[in-house]
């Protein structure tokens, strides 16, 4: 029997498991591929309120990735919830040090499906951030934003313009949970200007918390297991729509 790939994620925990990292390693675990950890904050929250964050020192993050990749041979890393861009930078270097081919799949967590804002930089840190972002698209794979998240990566732009921007660097997949019509419907942006519209298929679907996480370490998991991009988005997103449909609460329950 083939062994199974190691995948990385590189997320927030969440005591509710959820979202982040539990949710991460849930997912991988029922993909059939090995999950690994590196946590970038401890989080104050259940399914429905969030209450604090407190970040990881990058050192420790670093530790943590340098005694994994000691151990490990890692190819596909999802990155989740992490400080500020800056320190999102510092960390897909360090990955990249390790593994030069490595491929990442990053989560634009900005706010929690409960509100809470995680950046909010002030005005003289609004530029360096802005360039910071800017290097690291040129470093992932693949970038996963809702509609929320997508209008404040450039809100000097418009939606159509963001993803011109964006899809000129790196392949964008754009999440259709909170789309004014159409909902459900998500939309991938590959590099060669290619464009696919990914309809939704579940039944009995209802909210989950960590629903983005979820869909994002799916993904990571399938490129891992050989999958081209298209249709590594195609099985994470059915695979994430059975977690939706699960149950009713908020919670959602992976089949293993």
């Amino acid at each position: 029997m083939k062994d199974r790939p190691f995948v990385l994620t590189i997320a927030g925990f969440d005591p509710s498991s959820g979202a982040g990292l539990t949710a991460d390693i849930k997912t991988f675990e029922a993909l059939k591929v090995y999950g690994l950890s590196v946590c970038t904050t401890n989080t104050i929250q259940n399914d429905i309120d969030f209450i604090a964050c407190h970040w990881v020192d990058i050192k420790v993050i670093k530790t943590q990735i340098e005694i994994l990749f000691s151990r490990f041979e890692i190819d596909f890393v999802k990155i989740g919830i992490v400080k500020d861009w800056q320190v999102l930078n510092t960390i897909i270097n360090v990955l990249f040090e390790k593994n030069p081919d490595i491929k990442i799949v990053l989560d634009p967590v900005l706010k929690s499906s409960s509100g809470f804002d995680f950046r909010k930089p002030n005005s003289d840190a609004k530029q360096k951030f802005k360039i910071q972002f800017e290097e690291i698209l040129n470093k992932v794979y693949l970038l996963t934003p809702n509609f929320q998240e997508i209008e404040k990566l450039f809100p000097e732009k418009s939606i159509a313009e963001t993803i011109k921007h964006i899809s000129s660097k790196t392949n964008i997949l754009l999440k259709g949970g909170h789309r004014e019509n159409q909902i459900g419907v998500d939309e991938l942006f590959v590099q060669n200007d290619n464009h696919f519209m990914l309809n939704p298929n579940g039944k009995n679907i209802s909210e989950k918390h960590g629903s983005g996480c979820i869909l994002s370490s799916a993904i990571t998991a399938y490129l891992a297991l050989g999958f081209p991009i298209l249709k590594a988005c195609y099985r994470g997103k059915r695979y994430t729509e059975k977690v939706l449909s699960s149950n009713k609460t908020l919670l959602g329950y992976h089949r293993i």
